[in-house]
């Protein structure tokens, strides 16, 4: 609880859980049903809770992320300032890539259709933000054909060209 789950969510997942540790239960452990099947809960709750988000993230990746979280508090709780990323690569000695993979993984997923507000107060989406006014397929054409009529010239008449426009 308190990370964000409705309990009837957790209820739900711990029940199948359960459900699956009958579903594996041999009698031949010599344990009671509860003793296997309170881990099991447990870890069908905690998978759950772990591999929920849009984006699936490695379990190395979310440890490495837990380990530069807990050296950045501790770095700031000792000389009062934020530690450096040269800073946490030298401790961990981890690449700076991997720690800045970790760090990125906990940012919220963005929808490139989601808004967001403009210059002038109007919501504008990522999308319309990177949009270019530009007909791509008729410039790819372009580009082709041109491609394509280069090839049937005469090279001196093609250097001509291609130094004339190109260079």
């Amino acid at each position: 609880m308190n990370r964000g789950y409705e309990v009837e969510d957790l209820y739900q997942i711990g029940c199948m859980g359960f459900i699956k540790s009958i579903k594996r239960f041999d009698t031949n452990f010599e344990v009671k049903l509860s003793t296997y099947s309170v881990p099991y809960i447990l870890g069908e709750i905690k998978r759950f809770i772990r591999d929920d988000g849009p984006i699936k993230v490695s379990r190395s990746i979310k440890e490495l992320n837990v380990k530069i979280l807990e050296l950045q508090k501790e770095y700031f709780n000792k000389y009062g300032r934020e530690i450096s990323l040269e800073e946490i690569s030298k401790e961990l000695r981890v690449p700076k890539e991997e720690i800045t993979m970790a760090l990125e993984s906990k940012n919220p997923v963005t929808s490139i259709y989601e808004s967001s507000p403009g210059n002038d107060e109007d919501e504008i989406s990522i999308i319309e933000k990177i949009a270019t006014n530009i007909d791509e397929q008729n410039d790819i054409t372009n580009k082709i054909a041109i491609s394509q009529l280069m090839n049937q010239l005469k090279d001196n008449e093609r250097q001509v060209i291609l130094l004339r426009y190109y260079r």
